[in-house]
């Protein structure tokens, strides 16, 4: 039994991105998890704790920042530190690109 929908063609599980909140497939976004009060990106998708889903892309870690959406969906109290997160991601050079579904 099959849905059709806007995710049809994904392959592969799919997670909702906490900036622009559009889902796309787990290959596409880079997990991110809390260590010792710092947000660190988990590339290999194995490190313990509970993980949040990013595009990687500047503008969705900007937005899920001020929508303060890290600590609620990491359920953690608190500001975190992002610092690692977004250096990580001004130096993907597939972070250039835009985000789907922002036109």
């Amino acid at each position: 039994m099959s849905q059709d929908g806007p995710l049809d063609g994904l392959a592969g599980p799919v997670r909702m991105c906490v900036g622009c909140r559009s889902r796309a497939a787990r290959s596409v976004l880079l997990r991110v998890v809390v260590q010792d009060g710092v947000l660190v990106p988990d590339h290999l998708a194995s490190l313990p704790g509970r993980g949040a889903w990013l595009h990687r892309d500047l503008q969705c870690l900007d937005h899920a920042e001020r929508r303060r959406a890290f600590p609620r969906a990491l359920r953690v109290a608190g500001p975190l530190d992002v610092t690692s997160v977004r250096v990580e991601l001004g130096n993907d050079p597939t972070s250039a690109g835009t985000v789907p579904g922002d036109d």
